[in-house]
């Protein structure tokens, strides 16, 4: 039998290659599909119910709008899983800067305000931009890249590095409370607060935030630190009769139209309260109660079944990745998470109405292009993860 003529181990070395790219490749489809197929999913029926929701007044208009975001959202998902984890790395800091500038611009003459918040910086062609929904990918990039490096030798996090990470957070967090939008505050201190005890963060750091995020909580109570139209958000959930004609009436709606949905809905483009537009804003607040009034509770339970499985699959990413990868991981699960929780919980009466929007599904083009940037995050996470499994395994083989 013929010999390479330089010894077996640069062939068996060359072999190690070929299978570390072919099962680094292999393995990316098989992790990344289940994720894409729920996520795509939801962003289907998220058109569809938005189109139900809106086409009495608007025709095709808002649901139209809703499929370029999502053809953008899924471009910007390629690419961006496709990147070297390395130069994501690279890019967090300027990232963060920008979606800084971004909200400060919010707060600027540039702003424009809609329901009560100045969230929103309009476009051209009818288009408008939120940049605390962008934010939320930058934060998650922005504290991992800056917790990573002591997190991946399991080192307690210095209170010097803990402190900047809790300025980083803080500054996004103020400019958002200063539109003001509650909802999206507690989303990235949510994030914060994960990352940074994930990162290896002393336990009395996140005690400390913890109480003071419940005192800020309090004082928009007592204070004009929120907008009148967003104290009576959360006070009219305490008690709806309070606001009969405004948030007490838009959450009595969707608590009807769910209701009436029974088991098995009223039928797509059928569902009274919706057709009738009896439910202020079902488009984007209030998507769920289409889900339930026109697929009924089984439509309604298979959306939330999705939101939980992209969440868990979330999590599974984040245990097989390194430290940067999982801190970027849990980040996006616990947005994707919080922000569900809220959303339904609205609907259903059992949180206050925060104005945030259902991922995935709720109308609203920044919303769905940055989660699906996030899950393209996601994505480049598992695929560095798995091409790094791989080598290591050839390289065992080598040996």
């Amino acid at each position: 039998m013929s010999r390479d003529p330089l010894g077996d181990r640069p062939v068996l070395a060359a072999r190690g290659r070929l299978r570390a790219r072919t099962a680094g490749g292999w393995s990316w489809l098989r992790v990344d599909l289940g994720l894409l197929i729920g996520a795509f999913g939801l962003s289907v029926v998220g058109v569809v119910l938005v189109w139900s929701a809106t086409r009495a007044g608007a025709g095709g208009t808002a649901a139209l709008k809703q499929t370029v975001a999502l053809a953008v959202g899924l471009a910007c998902a390629a690419v961006v899983t496709r990147l070297d984890v390395r130069a994501v790395r690279a890019a967090a800091p300027v990232v963060y800067v920008l979606a800084v500038l971004g909200l400060a611009a919010v707060v600027s003459p540039l702003g424009s305000t809609v329901n009560g918040s100045r969230s929103w910086i309009r476009l051209p062609a009818g288009m408008s931009l939120q940049p605390s929904e962008l934010m939320k990918v930058a934060l998650a990039i922005g504290l991992a890249m800056l917790l990573a490096e002591r997190a991946e030798r399991r080192l307690r996090q210095p209170h010097r590095d803990v402190a900047l990470a809790w300025f980083v957070a803080g500054v996004p967090v103020v400019l958002v409370l200063a539109q003001p939008d509650l909802g999206s505050a507690l989303v990235l201190v949510a994030m914060s607060v994960v990352i940074i005890a994930a990162a290896g963060a002393p336990a009395l750091w996140t005690l400390a935030v913890l109480v003071a995020g419940a005192a800020v909580v309090a004082a928009a109570f007592l204070t004009p630190a929120l907008s009148t139209y967003q104290r009576n958000r959360l006070r009219a959930f305490l008690d709806p009769s309070l606001d009969p004609q405004g948030i007490g009436y838009q959450t009595r709606q969707a608590r009807v139209a769910i209701g009436s949905g029974g088991l098995g809905g009223q039928g797509l483009f059928e569902g009274r309260q919706t057709q009738g537009g009896f439910v202020p804003f079902q488009g984007t607040d209030f998507v769920f109660s289409v889900a339930g009034e026109e697929l009924g509770f089984l439509g309604a339970a298979g959306l939330v079944v999705l939101i939980g499985f992209i969440v868990v699959r979330c999590v599974v990413v984040a245990r097989r990745a390194d430290a940067f990868g999982r801190l970027v991981a849990m980040g996006v699960a616990v947005w994707f998470g919080v922000q569900a929780f809220e959303n339904i919980g609205m609907n259903l009466g059992l949180m206050p109405v925060t104005g945030l929007p259902l991922p995935f599904v709720s109308s609203g083009g920044s919303s769905l292009i940055a989660s699906w940037i996030a899950l393209g995050l996601v994505g480049n996470v598992a695929s560095t993860s798995h091409r790094g499994r791989a080598v290591g395994g050839a390289g065992h083989v080598v040996r």
